[in-house]
C-alpha cells in the first residue's frame, strides 16, 4: 500500500520519529503536573441556555495553571443512580467545543460528557498570555522564545489534565471508567490528556495533530495548521542557525514523547493520505504507545471526516 508523499506502510509500522526529546522530558512534566497539583481549581457551574429532556447541560469553569479561567461544556444525563461513566472531548486546533447536541448520544447512555474550549481559540476559555515572542498567530511556536514553561501548548495539556481530573471527581462518575476523543488538534490532545492523566481507560484519538514537528518540517509540509513552524523561522532564524535548539524545545510539546505514560486502552484512526497531519507523524506517536492499543488504517481518506468512524468510536467508548 504505497503512498505518494509520505513512507511506506511498512517503514511506518517501525517509524520512530525524528524530532529531539529533551533530556528533562520527564521532569519538565513532571513539575508542570505539580504546578497544576498547587492550583486551586475554583469550580463554577451555570446552567445552559441549552437543556434537553434528559441530560442537563452546564458551562463549566474553572482555573488552571497561568490563573486563567477554562471553560468547557458540561453535559450529565438525568436521574444518575450509583457510579457512571463520563467522556471527555477535545475540538480541533483554532476551534470550539461545538454544539451541545453533539454530546447527547453519549448521555443517553448515562455518560457524564465534558468538552474543553481551549484557551486562546475560539470558545470561552481565558488567554493570560504573559509569553516572549510572537502573537500573531500560531500556538505551537507560542512562547517558543522564552522559557520551556511559557510553550502555550503546555498550558493547553495541563488544562485536559485539569478536566479530567475535575470530572473523575464528579458525583455519579466513576473514575475508573473514563475515555477521551477528538480529532486532529483534538487526537493530540486526547493522547496528552491520557498521558498526563493515566487512569483514563480508553482513549479514541483521530488522526492526531502536535506529533513529530521536524518531520513535517523534512518532508516540507509546514503549511496549512502548520504553517506557523515556517513563519517562525523566517522571522526568527532565517538561516536556521538554532533549528536544533528549536525543535529540542518543540520537543516538550510534542505528543510522541508522551506517549509512553499511557496507561488507558487506546483505538487510533489515520488517513493515509492526510497532507495536513502526515501519517508518518502519526506513527510516530502511536508506535510509542506501550499500552494495549489498535490502529485502524483509511487508505484512501486524507484530514476529512473518516466514514463510519464515529460510529466506531462511540462502540468503543460504550463499552467502559
Amino acid at each position: 500500500m504505497p503512498l505518494t508523499f509520505d513512507l511506506p506502510l511498512d517503514q511506518l509500522r517501525d517509524y520512530q520519529g525524528v524530532n529531539p526529546r529533551p533530556d528533562d522530558f520527564d521532569a519538565y512534566w513532571d513539575r508542570a503536573l505539580a504546578e497544576l497539583a498547587a492550583v486551586k481549581p475554583e469550580i463554577e457551574l451555570i446552567p445552559a441556555e441549552f437543556q434537553a429532556p434528559y441530560a442537563d447541560c452546564s458551562h463549566l469553569y474553572f482555573t488552571s495553571v497561568k490563573g486563567a479561567r477554562i471553560h468547557a461544556q458540561l453535559v450529565r444525563p438525568r436521574h444518575q443512580q450509583g457510579a457512571n461513566p463520563a467522556v471527555l472531548m477535545f475540538h480541533g486546533y483554532s476551534n470550539t467545543a461545538g454544539d451541545w447536541v453533539t454530546k447527547l448520544a453519549y448521555a443517553a447512555l448515562g455518560f457524564t460528557v465534558a468538552a474543553l474550549d481551549c484557551r486562546g481559540q475560539g470558545g470561552l476559555s481565558q488567554d493570560t498570555g504573559y509569553r516572549p515572542g510572537t502573537t500573531w498567530h500560531g500556538h505551537i511556536i507560542r512562547g517558543l522564545d522564552g522559557a520551556p514553561e511559557d510553550l502555550m501548548f503546555r498550558d493547553i495539556f495541563l488544562d485536559t489534565a485539569r478536566l479530567a481530573q475535575i470530572v473523575m471527581d464528579l458525583p455519579h462518575v466513576d473514575p475508573a471508567r473514563v475515555g477521551a476523543t477528538g480529532g486532529s488538534q483534538g487526537g493530540g490532545l486526547t493522547l496528552a490528556c491520557a498521558a498526563l492523566t493515566p487512569q483514563i481507560q480508553r482513549a479514541a484519538p483521530i488522526f492526531p495533530f502536535l506529533c513529530d514537528y521536524k518531520r513535517v518540517w523534512d518532508i516540507d509540509l509546514d503549511t496549512g495548521a502548520y504553517a506557523e513552524l515556517r513563519d517562525y523561522f523566517r522571522w526568527r532564524d532565517p538561516r536556521h542557525e538554532r533549528e536544533l535548539e528549536v525543535f529540542t524545545r518543540l520537543g516538550y510539546i510534542d505528543v510522541q514523547h508522551l506517549c509512553p505514560r499511557i496507561e488507558g486502552e487506546v483505538y487510533m484512526a489515520v488517513g493515509l493520505r492526510d497532507q495536513v497531519c502526515p501519517p508518518s507523524t502519526q506513527f510516530a506517536a502511536y508506535n510509542k504507545i506501550r499500552a494495549n492499543k489498535r490502529m485502524v488504517l483509511y487508505p484512501d481518506f486524507a484530514h476529512e471526516d473518516l466514514r463510519g468512524h464515529a460510529d466506531r468510536v462511540f462502540e468503543f467508548l460504550s463499552q467502559l
